[in-house]
């Protein structure tokens, strides 16, 4: 079997599309797409402990340090002691990071919105079927 014959493979080379798309476009906003995917995914009025926001990127709560940082940096986030577990921190949006959460919402709205339109229901429902299954397959998946 070729490389590119393989499903791994066509999920890799589609999801490098869109996040390089959503960079060329959110590049405008002055933030990347995993900067935008963050600050979408932050409650903005409980904030969110970093080890939610660590699972929901997908990363280890100490490979966000850096990312933490430098979106402080940029004051769109600021972080504060959980006030129920004084061992944790939560972080929550500035003002400015809610604004360009609306921008990198907004956008995502639109990107979607035009899939939806290029896309069949049917063809949607069952690529998200196919994808569920996939990811399922993959949490199982025990080499022999």
């Amino acid at each position: 079997m070729k490389h590119q014959e393989t499903i791994d493979y066509f999920l890799k080379i589609v999801w490098q599309t869109v996040a390089n798309r959503y960079n060329q476009l959110v590049a405008d906003f002055g933030i990347t797409q995993s900067i935008g995917y963050l600050l979408i995914n932050i409650d903005e009025k409980e904030g969110n402990t970093v080890s939610e926001v660590a699972a929901l990127l997908g990363l280890k709560s100490t490979s966000l340090s850096r990312m933490l940082t430098q979106l402080e940096q940029m004051d769109l986030i600021y972080r504060e002691s959980n006030k129920g577990d004084k061992r944790s921190v939560k972080i929550y949006l500035t003002d400015l990071g809610k604004e360009k959460r609306h921008l990198a919402r907004a956008l995502v709205k639109q990107f979607n919105n035009y899939l939806n339109a290029h896309i069949s229901e049917k063809d949607k429902d069952q690529l998200i079927n196919t994808l569920k299954k996939i990811n399922t397959l993959t949490l199982n998946f025990k080499p022999e």
